[in-house]
């Protein structure tokens, strides 16, 4: 099981780009219509086992639609460290097996990892054998053809370039986002669910984001292009400052789940405001959030935490989930 490997000069990506590249004008970024549910479901699983945390937050959010579809999954693969900076093996074993078992026609795993060499990671994360092991394809967006990129055009967004994602994820039958749970020490504030979309882009465009004041609306701008089916973050450990590769690591003990990117990134908000995280998370309520309010302003998810139906398995769940409603409340 090997990944594809036809690589893109980055040095003419940008000059070809508005060339040959399939384009969506701005009206596209929409296509997907808003999403304004009265409330959208959130598990959180209180657990130090990743494996049985994915399996039973997916036995209550009992995900549908993955039987006979296409199944694209996207990791956090930025660098090759362990977790909460990537997406730990255990969780990524176990939520492969729950999606085949589920009758997923097939899966493919794409990720460009940033900056470090894609390749690389994926090697030093034994990706290729566990694809081998369990079933799944896997993609290095490092290598793919010009054809296999879709560009969106500035309009609308805070890129004033427009940007690109690649064909198969704007497609997709079925999407799927495991995030980690952390801080991110180089503008993001954090990255969970939504910023998840920047390694879906090509490595150049990147470089000029991070630089940009408006990264953290930029990140919510890519999100409204795609929309995951299903997002999955592994919370057990948590950088709580620093990342996204290294940082202040506390143990969070939760793996949540959902359909909604916005609800889902809350809810991880406020398990690191109840860590006792940085100035950037405690200081600032969490619908105040750039990544967040920008996504709430795309009408990508739910407006508030009152739309948020958060739920738990079992009664140590459930007491935690007690503790973070007030702050979740706080908005």
């Amino acid at each position: 099981m090997r990944p594809r490997h036809l690589l893109v000069d980055r040095r003419d990506f940008l000059k070809k780009a508005g060339l040959g590249f399939a384009v969506l004008p701005a009206l596209d970024l929409a296509r997907f219509g808003p999403v304004s549910p009265a409330t959208t479901r959130v598990v959180l699983v209180r657990t130090s086992d990743r494996a049985q945390g994915v399996t039973a937050a997916l036995r209550l959010l009992n995900p549908g639609g993955v039987r006979g579809r296409r199944v694209v999954l996207k990791p956090n693969f930025n660098s090759a460290d362990g977790g909460p900076a990537s997406t730990h093996p255990d969780t990524l074993g176990r939520l492969v097996t729950e999606l085949h078992e589920r009758g997923a026609r097939s899966i493919l795993l794409g990720e460009s990892s940033g900056p470090t060499n894609t390749r690389g990671v994926m090697e030093a994360k034994g990706v290729f054998e566990l694809a081998e092991e369990l079933r799944f394809d896997v993609v290095d967006y490092d290598g793919i053809p010009d054809g296999d990129w879709v560009r969106f055009g500035p309009a609308g967004t805070l890129w004033p370039d427009g940007f690109w994602l690649p064909r198969h994820v704007v497609d997709a039958e079925y999407v799927v986002s495991a995030c980690c749970l952390k801080t991110h020490g180089f503008g993001g504030v954090f990255t969970m669910s939504l910023k998840l979309s920047v390694g879906l882009t090509p490595k150049p465009i990147r470089r000029d984001m991070h630089r940009s004041p408006d990264m953290r609306r930029m990140i919510a701008d890519l999100n409204a292009a795609y929309r995951p089916d299903l997002v999955v973050l592994d919370g057990v450990e948590a950088f709580t400052d620093g990342g996204p590769s290294t940082g202040e690591i506390k143990r969070g003990d939760v793996v949540i789940a959902g359909h909604d990117r916005i609800a889902v990134d809350a809810v991880g908000l406020a398990v690191l405001k109840d860590l006792g995280s940085n100035d950037a998370i405690t200081g600032r309520k969490i619908f105040e959030q750039e990544q967040i309010s920008r996504a709430v302003e795309r009408g990508l998810g739910v407006r508030g935490p009152a739309e948020i139906d958060l739920v738990g398995p079992d009664p140590a769940s459930r007491s935690y989930i007690d503790r973070l409603r007030p702050i979740l409340a706080q908005g």
